[in-house]
């Protein structure tokens, strides 16, 4: 799913961001020295789960807040690659992890979502109406169907 100008859905982004995270902690619990790896993975988790949108658990930061936070997150996984806080082999597994992250920062679209208000117009088609119509119609029977059933004895 990609919006008109190529970007991925933020949906597709907090999926990603957590699949990172998750594997730096595990980049961590398999390393000699695991507090920097796992506090990172950590990190980029807790970004993630603060955003509004539909993988968030906090919903307290918007998208475009959350845009900068991974931008300041990236910056401090690449210092925590280049400065030698761990082996070197944990350093070159977050530095892959850094090119994906910073892959996901770029192809991400952050605009906010639109209103669903918004997003419906009365009048946009005759199909929208009338699949909206047979939507409504269907559901007044299913509701009936279910009320009728529950009050048999």
């Amino acid at each position: 799913m990609s919006t008109a100008d190529g970007k991925r859905s933020f949906w597709m982004h907090q999926l990603a961001e957590y699949v990172i995270g998750f594997a730096l902690v595990a980049t961590g619990l398999q390393s000699p020295e695991p507090v920097v790896p796992t506090l990172l993975g950590a990190l980029i988790v807790l970004n993630t789960a603060s955003v509004d949108a539909p993988f968030g658990a906090f919903r307290k930061v918007g998208r475009r807040l959350h845009r900068v936070f991974d931008i300041v997150v990236f910056v401090v996984v690449v210092a925590a690659c280049v400065l030698p806080v761990a082996d070197a082999a944990t350093r070159l597994v977050m530095g892959f992890i850094a090119v994906v992250f910073a892959v996901v920062i770029y192809r991400t679209d952050y605009t906010p979502p639109v209103p669903r208000a918004e997003r419906y117009q009365p009048g946009d088609g005759r199909a929208d109406d009338l699949g909206r119509q047979a939507g409504r119609m269907a559901g007044t029977w299913a509701a009936r169907t279910r009320d009728s059933w529950r009050r048999r004895p």
